[in-house]
């Protein structure tokens, strides 16, 4: 085909800036010589990747399909580069992980760290997704594989089991459910609850699993991320339900931590690969460490 690697880069910046004065900045090319590459790309694909206007650029349907293949092609290509560059050492190159956050505090630390040992040369970019967003990355191609609580039902997703995480309630050392060993969902309607949105995929596994009981969370504090709720019940403002992971260690200060029972509710925490993809050598490496990390 007839296009350079320049063009594939002026595709990334004009689509991840919106702007072709600003890629172009970025590029150090003038805008004319951006422009004609981006249409030298749209003639030797045959379809138009952004759609212009006097003050807008966006990305088409096919361009929005496009951009994950063409930066998962520059990050293989200058991994390709690093990888030679290392010959003779240990090999350069990159990984992608795209992890749940409370998964990335768990699960990745120990892993690098023993992978960093004997690899030190390889990257590892850790993309901090919530459960959809990661999956969708992994679906993609943008990550080598993640970690995540969805993906069971997935058509080209691959998941392989590494723990149960169970739902339970974050209270002040004060507050009366404290003084309790464990406490019920029904419980829950008498104090304020702070929970995540309708969005999140923690919220989306709680309110399937209590309709089937024939029970509804009643909650008073919607926020976006599992960590903001803590921040809440320090404050005295009520009582927070997320997963075990996302909570303080025992012995918190503040915060006292309950199981959730009645019923009771769980996350499976896994890897998610695409179906039928094969890892690059490093990849497969690493995801060997983490898994036997976990196990040991």
């Amino acid at each position: 085909m007839n296009f350079e690697l320049v063009d594939l880069k002026a595709f990334v910046a004009v689509a991840e800036l919106g702007s072709f004065n600003r890629a172009a900045e970025l590029l150090n090319l003038s805008q004319p010589a951006l422009s004609r590459r981006i249409q030298k790309l749209e003639d030797t694909l045959g379809v138009a990747l952004f759609e212009r206007s006097t003050r807008h650029v966006a990305l088409t349907m096919v361009g929005r399909d496009f951009i994950p293949k063409v930066r998962r092609f520059l990050d293989e290509f200058e991994s390709s580069l690093l990888g030679i560059s290392d010959l003779g050492a240990r090999s350069g190159g990159q990984i992608t992980i795209a992890s749940v956050p409370t998964a990335v505090f768990y699960f990745l630390p120990n892993a690098i760290s023993r992978f960093s040992v004997a690899f030190p040369r390889i990257r590892i970019r850790i993309l901090d997704l919530g459960a959809n967003e990661g999956l969708e990355a992994v679906a993609r191609g943008e990550a080598d594989f993640g970690i995540n609580f969805i993906g069971t039902s997935h058509p080209d997703i691959e998941f392989t089991p590494l723990a149960e995480d169970p739902f339970v309630v974050a209270c002040r050392h004060d507050h009366p459910l404290a003084s309790q060993e464990a406490a019920t969902w029904e419980e829950l309607t008498a104090h304020r609850v702070i929970t995540v949105g309708r969005t999140s995929g923690n919220r989306a596994l709680i309110d399937n699993a209590l309709a089937q009981h024939g029970l509804k969370l009643s909650w008073s504090y919607e926020i976006t991320h599992l960590a903001s709720s803590l921040g809440l019940v320090e404050a005295g403002l009520g009582v927070a339900v997320l997963p075990k992971l996302a909570t303080p260690a025992s012995g918190h200060p503040i915060i006292r931590t309950i199981p959730l029972s009645h019923p009771r509710i769980s996350r499976t925490i896994g890897v998610v690969r695409r179906h039928g993809a094969i890892l690059s050598p490093m990849a497969a490496r690493f995801l060997e460490v983490l898994l036997g990390s976990w196990k040991a």
